[in-house]
């Protein structure tokens, strides 16, 4: 289940930027990490890396996602 927040769109993307951390899309979702982890393995969840080397969920798959 994705908040009411994530459904207005437009100010929440800008608020958070095009993509969120692991443990923020597990919140959004209400889900564990764990999940998000197995979303993504099977490919119901798009990723970027960082410069860094962290792995970043891109908020559009989870828009997506919700009409799995």
């Amino acid at each position: 289940m994705i908040p009411e927040s994530m459904e207005t769109g437009r100010s929440f993307v800008s608020h958070l930027g095009r993509s969120v951390t692991i443990e923020q899309a597990a919140e959004l979702m209400g889900v564990s990490r764990r999940t998000v982890y197995y979303r993504i393995r099977d490919g119901r969840l798009r990723t970027i890396r960082t410069l860094g080397g962290s792995q970043r969920v891109l908020l559009e798959s989870m828009h997506d996602h919700r009409r799995l």
